[in-house]
């Protein structure tokens, strides 16, 4: 009766993941697909505890420790964390998951070996578990190092020849022992190693740029890692739970390869990006012209359409309320106001979008790269506003840059750009924007909620 019950609960866990995943489509319903989520998967752990045969009474004192312990960390980093640090936070806890799903495979894998319950297909399942979750947990925390700017770009000589030679010695492992072509079990722990160093230089050297993409790729492969431990316990909504993850992260992975122009290929051998210690290949020349925060205030106030186009800068400055704030001030004077948002703006996918919705901006005017771009050449003025490589047209006119061939936003077509910057400092690629020397363009320097708010205030007094 109880094994009855326990499958409902898995196939009603499952059906809140997949109507949680519908909802987290549209910005509006996003909280309340990630709340019945978080409901079908505290349904299916109370099941598992008290409904499976498995667990032993005297395990309890275990589990809810462990619950209540994973509980209180999580829910006080998850509030401390500010906006700007979230793609930090998304990363360590993606590679948590990696570390959960390689611990079960090497205790499982022992426990095979004690039983003498194994076999050649179990023992692969066991082992992929192993790599797949070992190279989200090393590769999650570098991701980590970079996002907080504490780890560097490293590249080895021959990156993609040694990435494939240490791939390629994991799976020799792993079918030697499925096979029984080796006894030594104690190889599991060279395939933990070996996995663990894999990690590190599939990430180490990914250009900061391309960060979006590494995030949804590991965080993909936590999903397949766990997937793996479903086939394990015959758990069907883990493993159910784990294929959604997988395939939701390699498709939005692909999504990204494509607003990048990348090749998901060059991902996976860890040759990507590379964008931080690239030069462009050509150099710029032209003069940088500047503008008053007065003068941008008046421009901005006499046009009849603006476009703002945020980026990390603007996370950094936690200006998204003041942003909010001019845009009220504008549409209060009859412009129409709309927010650019590029596939891969900030650190994370949909990072912009977060925190702009923060900030109660109507969902209805964060437009896609795509939808927004063929309106540039109507708008009078656009404010860039800590964003950079996004808008660089180095991606369309310079075959030597890192970033050619990715799209980005046209700004470049609008009548006037602002550009909002703390200084002539590069953006997360490392390269030179052209755009700053544009005609058009005018340099506002200073911290962007600083000088949102100069703008508002001109506006106000005028």
């Amino acid at each position: 009766m109880s094994h009855n019950i326990l499958d409902f609960l898995y196939i009603l866990s499952s059906l809140s993941f997949i109507f949680g995943i519908k909802l987290l489509s549209k910005p509006g319903t996003a909280k309340q697909g990630n709340l019945i989520a978080a409901a079908g998967m505290t349904i299916a752990i109370l099941g598992t505890i008290f409904l499976n045969d498995t667990v032993k009474m005297s395990n309890y004192p275990w589990i809810f420790g462990a619950l209540v312990l994973g509980s209180v960390v999580g829910t006080v980093m998850a509030k401390k964390v500010m906006m700007t640090k979230m793609p930090q936070m998304v990363s360590f806890f993606n590679g948590m998951g990696g570390a959960c799903a390689s611990i079960i495979s090497i205790v499982e894998y022992n426990h095979m070996l004690h039983t003498n319950t194994g076999s050649p297909t179990k023992t692969v399942i066991l082992l992929l578990g192993l790599i797949i979750g070992t190279i989200s947990f090393s590769g999650s925390m570098i991701a980590y190092g970079k996002l907080e700017e504490k780890i560097k770009d490293f590249y080895l000589p021959f990156q993609q020849v040694f990435n494939v030679l240490l791939l390629g010695s994991t799976l020799a492992i792993t079918i030697g022992l499925a096979h029984g072509y080796t006894q030594s079990h104690e190889l599991i722990y060279a395939v933990l190693g070996i996995s663990f160093i894999y990690g590190l230089f599939f990430v180490f050297p990914i250009g900061g740029a391309d960060m979006p993409v590494v995030i949804s790729l590991l965080n993909s492969f936590t999903g397949v890692a766990t997937a793996f431990g479903g086939f394990l316990y015959d758990n069907k909504v883990m493993l159910f739970g784990g294929i959604l993850v997988g395939s939701a992260g390699t498709l939005l992975t692909v999504v990204m390869c494509k607003a990048m122009n990348r090749s998901l290929t060059n991902v996976l051998l860890g040759n990507f990006g590379g964008g931080a210690s690239s030069g462009s290949g050509k150099s710029i020349s032209g003069n940088i012209k500047e503008i008053s925060s007065s003068d941008a205030a008046a421009l901005m106030k006499y046009s009849k359409k603006v476009v703002v186009v945020p980026g990390y800068g603007l996370a950094v400055a936690q200006a998204q309320h003041i942003a909010k704030e001019l845009e009220t001030v504008l549409e209060a004077e009859g412009v129409e106001v709309k927010y650019a948002i590029h596939p891969v703006a900030g650190r994370m996918p949909g990072h912009m979008n977060i925190l702009l919705a923060e900030s109660n901006v109507s969902y209805d005017k964060l437009l896609e790269m795509d939808v927004i771009n063929p309106e540039f050449k109507n708008t009078d003025v656009v404010l860039v506003v800590g964003a950079n490589d996004v808008v660089n047209p180095a991606a369309k006119t310079d075959p030597g840059s890192p970033i050619y061939g990715m799209p980005i936003l046209e700004v470049e077509d609008a009548a006037n750009i602002i550009v909002m910057k703390r200084s002539m400092k590069s953006g997360y690629a490392g390269i030179e924007n052209e755009l700053f020397y544009n005609q058009k363009t005018r340099m506002l320097f200073g911290d962007a909620k600083k000088m949102l708010a100069e703008l508002v205030n001109e506006m106000k007094a005028s």
